[in-house]
């Protein structure tokens, strides 16, 4: 697939898709003869695992550290792990904060909804 199918496949920019192979978290793009960049599944299945981490909070330093493990090979398997529980405490972490959040504005839009119906009552009793 070309650089512009890949745009438009995972909704991300070509800048970013340089960026990270420039960086590492991509491996080197096979090119065509003409010299342009032609993405394989094995890349697309790099992609679309970056973007799910990244979506998740995780830092662009710990993913290249993830990568560089994992083309390290079978040795860097238990770091790879640990990572990734690390980074899925982190989550869990931030998926209680979060619930929390969505009760509290649970909480102050039923508020809200009882002043309306209170403010509407008074209004037609006024009538």
């Amino acid at each position: 697939m070309t650089i512009s199918e890949i745009c438009k496949k995972f909704d991300i920019s070509s800048d970013t898709l340089r960026y990270y192979e420039k960086i590492g978290l991509l491996p080197k793009i096979s090119r065509t003869k003409g010299g342009i960049r032609d993405y394989s599944q094995n890349d697309c299945n790099w992609i679309e695992f970056i973007k799910c981490m990244r979506a998740a909070g995780i830092s662009i330093e710990k993913l290249v550290e993830y990568v560089n493990l994992f083309n390290q090979g079978d040795s860097t398997i238990l770091q790879r792990k640990q990572i990734l529980i690390e980074e899925r405490e982190k989550i869990i972490e931030k998926l209680g904060i979060l619930q929390n959040s969505l009760e509290r504005l649970n909480y102050k839009i039923e508020h809200y909804d009882d002043l309306v119906l209170k403010c509407e009552s008074g209004l037609n009793s006024s009538k």
